[in-house]
Parts: structure tokens; C-alpha cells; sequence
């Protein structure tokens, strides 16, 4: 009799969940915020994360989801005078680039609760990257200057990978900090493993996806700018390997992220 109440309350979590993924799917698309794709690939991920993680890892993925749409929309038409090139619809790569192996996170700490306070505190790493990286881009962009590569510290455009400033620097640790809180919130007695590490790992994660972005991630000529897509079938790279985009990158931020978390804790 409570095994079979505890699988139906399991199985009532996972249905809310998915409607309440349902919805923030739905409403990201139409605010535009996702194309189609990006929405079913935020329904995947947002179904395991409310449905099996709950509020702990609900309430993280939502600070990330809404800061970064908020700020995208931040002075944009400033920063598209400015020449930003980032912003717009984001695609399933996307989603998955920033919180693919986060949900991998949520099933661990489903299904092996011994090391539960490890899986948050991966979990919140990976997000507290993705938050840190976004964070630093539009922030730094809304604030104007001119930033510099990470690698060379030569001038750079605006919302070019691998371009650093002091105010995007302070929106990193910033946008670290602000996801690595909920390990206090949620996990009080292992404060040291779910704030700490989260936190250092997201900042750490969040520089190397910027030398990365200045390194080997492919950048193009399109016409008298340096562009981040291929503009047209046949191009060249000007810099970078061919097939290392902005999804690469930020998989590899995530992943750099949680090693160094997991090292930590």
C-alpha cells in the first residue's frame, strides 16, 4: 500500500511537472524567447528538472531562464546599434548546451540519494555557469566601452566570443553567485560543497568558455564584419575550427564547470 502511494505521488510530481514545463515552453515561444526546437528541448528539460528534481532545481533553472531572457531584452536596441551580435530566438543546441548535462544531474540525484548533496551541488555548477556566461555578455554589452580578448586583450566587437570587460567580469561572479545561493537554501548542511564549489566552478567554467570563444571557436567574414554563423554555404573560418560554434563552447563552459566543482567537493 505505500510503495504504491509513493509511486502514485512520484507519478503526480512528473505529470505536474510536465505541465508546468508545458507552459514555460509554450511561453517562451511565443514571447520568443525559443524557436521551436529550443521549445520541445526546454519541454525535455524541463519536465526531469520539475518533474523528478522539484522546487531545488526548479527555482535555479527559472533564475536562469528569466534573468538571462530579461536581460537579453535589456537596452537592445542599444546593443544592436552597438553591432551585438548575440541575442534572438535560441534553438535546441542551445538549450541542451547549457542544460543538458545539468538534467543528467537531477536523474543522479533521483536515483542514487546517497550522494545527493553531490549531484545538487554539480547541478547548480552547471547552471551557475550558463547563468555567469550570460550574465557577462549582457551586461557587459548594455553597459557600452570597448572590451578586449581574454587571450590578446586587443579590441574586440561588442558580444564577440572571447571579448572580456570590467563591468562583463563583475556580471560573471555575479550570475555565479546569484545560483550557487540556492545550495545554502536548499542543502544548509552541506554549505561548503553546494555554495562553494558551485560558485568557483561557475566562474571558472565561465572564463574558460570565453578562451574558447577567443581560441577555437570558428569566427567568419561576412563582408567587412567578423560574424560568429556561417553567413554563406562554402566560407571559410577566419579563425577557429569550422564545426567548434557557440554550442561547443558553452557545452564545454558546462562541462569545465562541473570538473572543477566536482574536484571541490
Amino acid at each position: 500500500m505505500t510503495s504504491s502511494v509513493i509511486g502514485s505521488t512520484a507519478h503526480m510530481q512528473i505529470f505536474l511537472g510536465f505541465l508546468f514545463a508545458v507552459v514555460m515552453a509554450a511561453g517562451a515561444y511565443r514571447a520568443r524567447a525559443l524557436d521551436l526546437s529550443g521549445a520541445v528541448a526546454a519541454l525535455i528539460v524541463g519536465t526531469v528538472t520539475f518533474g523528478i528534481g522539484g522546487w531545488p532545481f526548479a527555482l535555479p533553472l527559472l533564475t536562469f531562464f528569466i534573468s538571462s531572457t530579461l536581460l537579453s531584452r535589456w537596452r537592445k536596441r542599444s546593443k544592436e546599434a552597438l553591432g551585438f551580435e548575440k541575442g534572438g530566438r535560441r534553438d535546441s543546441g542551445q538549450v541542451f548546451a547549457n542544460g543538458g548535462i545539468a538534467t543528467l544531474f537531477v536523474l543522479a540525484y533521483a536515483l542514487v540519494p546517497a550522494v545527493s548533496h553531490h549531484a545538487y551541488a554539480l547541478f547548480l555548477a552547471a547552471f551557475a555557469e550558463a547563468n555567469a556566461d550570460t550574465w557577462a555578455t549582457e551586461i557587459g554589452s548594455a553597459a557600452g566601452g570597448t572590451p578586449v580578448s581574454i587571450v590578446t586583450f586587443k579590441r574586440v566587437p561588442i558580444g564577440m566570443s572571447g571579448g572580456i570587460s570590467a563591468t562583463g567580469t563583475l556580471g560573471l561572479v555575479a550570475g555565479a553567485f546569484v545560483v550557487a545561493l540556492y545550495g545554502i537554501i536548499f542543502h544548509p548542511l552541506h554549505s561548503s560543497t553546494t555554495l562553494i564549489a558551485p560558485m568557483i566552478g561557475g566562474i571558472v567554467g565561465a572564463l574558460v568558455d570565453s578562451v574558447l570563444g577567443a581560441t577555437i571557436q570558428a569566427q567568419w567574414r561576412d563582408g567587412d564584419r567578423l560574424v560568429e554563423r556561417r553567413p554563406v554555404d562554402g566560407a571559410r573560418p577566419v579563425r577557429g575550427v569550422a564545426w567548434v560554434g557557440n554550442d561547443c563552447v558553452n557545452f564545454a563552459g558546462t562541462a569545465v564547470a562541473v570538473a572543477t566543482a566536482w574536484l571541490l567537493s
